[in-house]
C-alpha cells in the first residue's frame, strides 16, 4: 500500500514520536480527535492509525480510559521442523523447550462429529465420516501463544485407548506415539503456512487486535502407507512468534 495513503501517513508521525521519546510506555496519547485536528484528517484517518499501531503492538486500547503505549513484546521464533526429544515428548513442547520456556496447553475433545468436505478431502475419507475433534490452547509462561484444531478419523482411533488425545493411557504424548501405540507408523508430516488476520475469536484468544497478523499453517500427519491420519489447523501470532523452518542436509562421508 503507497505510503501517502493518509492513515499510513499518520501512524508513521506517531510511530516516530513514540520512537523519538515523546511519550513512553505507559503514557496516555491524546484523543483521537485531537490527532485528528493536529494532523489535518477526519477522526476515521485518526482511528485507522491509531488501529495499526495497535496490531503492531506499539500501542493499547483501555476500556473507557483511552489508548497508551504498550511495553514490547519479545518476539521468540518457534522452529516447527525441530523433532521431539525422546518418545514421550510432543513436537510444540520439544520447540519450546529448545527456547527454555515452560510450554503447556489446555484441550477440549469432541468424539463422533462428522467431517466437512475440506477436512474429509484432506484425510482422504468420506464427507461426513466421524473424527475426533480436539482444540488446543497452547502456553508459555501462562500466556496464550498458540491455537489448534486437530481432527482424527474414528475409523483409525474409534475403540482404541487413543481416540481422546488428551485421556487415557497415552495423553499428552503427542500424535506420533500414540499412533504408534495402536500399530500406526507416521513416518512424515506436510505443513502448508499461510498469512492472515485474526477473526474475533481467535483475537480474544489470543490476546491480539483483531485483525492482528497471525500465520495459519494446514499440518497433516501420513503413515507408512501414506495414509493420512491427523490434520490440524494451527493459528500462531505473529507479533509474538516468527516460524522457522530447520532443514537437514544429508552429508556423504
Amino acid at each position: 500500500m503507497p505510503r501517502d495513503t493518509p492513515y499510513l501517513q499518520v501512524a508513521d508521525a506517531l510511530r516516530d514520536r513514540i520512537r523519538a521519546g515523546e511519550w513512553a510506555v505507559g503514557d496516555k496519547l491524546p484523543s483521537r480527535a485531537r490527532i485528528a485536528e493536529e494532523y489535518g484528517v477526519g477522526a476515521s484517518v485518526a482511528q485507522r492509525a491509531m488501529e495499526r499501531l495497535t496490531i503492531e503492538g506499539i500501542l493499547e486500547g483501555r476500556a473507557g480510559s483511552g489508548t497508551y503505549v504498550r511495553r514490547p513484546r519479545e518476539r521468540r521464533r518457534m522452529i516447527r521442523t525441530r523433532r521431539p526429544e525422546g518418545r514421550t515428548a510432543s513436537y510444540y513442547r520439544t520447540a519450546l523447550n529448545y527456547q527454555e520456556h515452560e510450554g503447556k496447553w489446555e484441550s477440549r475433545s469432541a468424539a463422533r462429529t462428522p467431517a466437512p468436505e475440506r477436512i474429509a478431502e484432506r484425510l482422504a475419507i468420506e464427507p461426513g465420516d466421524f473424527c475426533v475433534v480436539t482444540d488446543y490452547e497452547f502456553l508459555v509462561d501462562g500466556l496464550p501463544v498458540q491455537l489448534s484444531r486437530s481432527w482424527e478419523p474414528m475409523a483409525i482411533t474409534g475403540h482404541t485407548p487413543v481416540v481422546l488425545p488428551e485421556m487415557g493411557p497415552h495423553a499428552g504424548i503427542g500424535v506420533v506415539e500414540r499412533m504408534r501405540s495402536i500399530g500406526v507408523d507416521i513416518v512424515r508430516a506436510v505443513e502448508i503456512p499461510r498469512p492472515a488476520r485474526a477473526d474475533q475469536e481467535q483475537a480474544n484468544l489470543l490476546g491480539i487486535s483483531i485483525g492482528g497478523l497471525i500465520t495459519e499453517l494446514e499440518r497433516t500427519f501420513y503413515d507408512t502407507d501414506g495414509r493420512p491420519v491427523e490434520t490440524s489447523d494451527i493459528v500462531v501470532p505473529d507479533v509474538r512468534w516468527e516460524i522457522a523452518y530447520e532443514i537437514s542436509v544429508e552429508r556423504h562421508e
